[in-house]
């Protein structure tokens, strides 16, 4: 890039108050990261209205992942060829008709085109609303910025499911994408007033699309998703179609790189893999990878451990992350004050060992707990979240130059959404794997020698045999026993689950040391580009 051109973008400012245009996006972004969970608790009543099982029903999680996966690389394409701000107000067009057109399906067929409609639209929501916040604020006020960004960003996957949950009971499941019109509206009428157009981000003349690279893009994420998926039930690689699958997608995966690689130098690619280059922007990115994995497989099992060892209902285990929303409050408040005094390093350094802290706490659940039990764990969970992903997602851009956030962004969140889909997989394996484990552990001590087991079982027997013979009434109580020990075995598969969080999170922590203070980076990337 010239000179020239670098100046005249450094030149250009902002007229209107960054704090206006922030209502539009955030709505905007709180819009799209809520419909990532608010249907999860609904699968079993829409199931139920499709007449297809619950497997089949998940389906309508995985096609709006993948292709809002697919659209966020190409954000960076689109926002050329018709203008950002255009884009922008397009994707929200499209994500609010698609919405309409969830609510009032009438099939499976058309719940998954309607998803996958409502996917092409969110996915250039984010990419644009993040690069644009960069650059709307000055320097000094942009961790107060990132804090409200970031307690959008993941206070709307932690709502999800309580709303969807109490709009699911007290209504029906439609209206958990009827919500969505109202802001939709709204926040197409704000955008059209109060987003202004850098010239760097307007209607640039011929655009090529890579489609080379969009083809292999899309075929990439479709497989890794599928697997991601279905893999755990498969039994992974012992599946032959979890195998070639996995071939595709790994094919699909390096063929993408090389193109973009290859069409770097006549700037013709699907995205700009040279962003990877920024120190800073490459290890930010690699945490914020794992924090999301984290963010979303824990938002996921939790509510899935509560309907299935305590008997929750989907609002009941959807209200149990309330407070989790509480500590992302107290979190993005706290991200405002201290940034700024003491530098992110610290910040985030002091939010992983916070995060790991509640992967600890939630490694001491048992089935006797209460919802009150879990309330705290949950709080210093969104606390440490915000404290580290917030400071995180701001110290990785902040020594880009404005006109590459959009690229920037786009890849970024691609990476973010793979991690989320990634860890959420794992966490299911593991939770599955632990749980064989400690059955085949405990059962070696349901045996006729062991002096407390006999005991229990004599018991049980007795309290049974009052209304059986003696044959029926032991087969009863070994068969609740049994049950008990699944219940403590699957009990264990979580805790050991939620231990690893912490592990993860843990191993984060000496990256941070190699973070570059923004001010020095950021005139060290400006003369590169220069």
């Amino acid at each position: 890039m010239s000179e020239e051109a670098l100046n005249g973008h450094e030149e250009w400012s902002f007229k209107l108050n960054p704090w206006i245009t922030m209502v539009p996006l955030m709505l905007s972004i709180f819009m799209y990261a809520l419909d990532e969970t608010i249907s999860n608790v609904a699968l079993p009543y829409m199931a139920g209205t499709f007449s297809v099982s619950h497997n089949e029903s998940t389906w309508i999680i995985t096609s709006y992942l993948v292709a809002s996966g697919i659209a966020i690389p190409a954000v960076d394409f689109f926002s050329k060829l018709i203008g950002r701000k255009q884009y922008f107000m397009l994707s929200i067009v499209v994500f609010t008709i698609a919405s309409i057109f969830c609510g009032i399906s009438n099939s499976m067929t058309m719940m998954l085109f309607s998803r996958i409609l409502q996917g092409v639209g969110g996915g250039g929501i984010m990419p644009i609303a993040q690069a644009m916040i960069f650059e709307i604020f000055p320097k000094e006020k942009l961790s107060a910025a990132m804090a409200i960004f970031g307690l959008g960003v993941i206070m709307a996957p932690i709502m999800g499911p309580a709303v969807g949950g109490w709009l699911t009971e007290n209504f029906s499941w439609p209206f958990i994408y009827f919500i969505n019109i109202p802001f939709g509206i709204i926040a197409l009428i704000l955008s059209h007033k109060f987003i202004e157009e850098p010239p760097y981000s307007k209607k640039q003349k011929n655009v090529t699309m890579d489609i080379s690279g969009f083809v292999f893009l899309a075929l990439w994420l479709l497989t890794l998703q599928v697997v991601l998926d279905k893999g755990n039930d498969a039994d992974w690689f012992n599946a032959t179609w979890i195998c070639q699958l996995s071939a595709v997608s790994l094919f699909s995966f390096l063929t993408f790189v090389y193109i973009q690689i290859k069409k770097s130098k006549t700037h013709t690619g699907l995205i700009d893999l040279s962003v990877l280059k920024n120190h800073n922007f490459l290890i930010g990115t690699m945490g914020q990878i794992v924090l999301m994995g984290v963010m979303m497989s824990s938002a996921s099992i939790l509510p899935s451990m509560l309907q299935s060892l305590l008997g929750y209902t989907s609002f009941l285990s959807g209200i149990s992350m309330v407070p989790r929303g509480a500590g992302c409050f107290l979190a993005s408040i706290l991200c405002g004050i201290f940034v700024s005094k003491v530098g992110i390093k610290p910040v985030v350094t002091v939010g992983l060992i916070v995060l790991a802290s509640a992967g600890l706490l939630f490694g001491e659940i048992n089935t006797s707990i209460s919802l009150v039990d879990i309330a705290f764990p949950n709080f210093v969970f969104g606390l440490g979240m915000i404290m580290a992903m917030v400071p995180l997602a701001n110290i990785s851009c902040a020594t880009l130059p404005n006109e590459a956030q959009t690229n920037a962004s786009g890849v970024q969140n691609l990476l973010k959404n793979i991690g989320a889909a990634i860890g959420t997989s794992i966490a299911t394996t593991m939770i599955t794997r632990f749980s064989q484990m400690h059955q085949h552990m405990m059962i070696k001590s349901l045996t006729e020698t062991n002096s407390v087991y006999a005991e229990r079982l004599n018991s049980m027997i007795s309290s049974f045999i009052t209304q059986v013979d003696l044959p029926t009434a032991t087969h009863m109580a070994q068969a609740q026993i049994h049950n008990i020990l699944r219940q403590q075995a699957t009990l264990w598969g979580y805790v050991e689950t939620f231990r690893y969080f912490a592990v993860a999170v843990i191993l984060i922590l000496p990256f941070v040391c190699f973070l570059h203070d923004s001010v020095k980076a950021e005139k060290k990337a400006k003369t590169s580009i220069k």
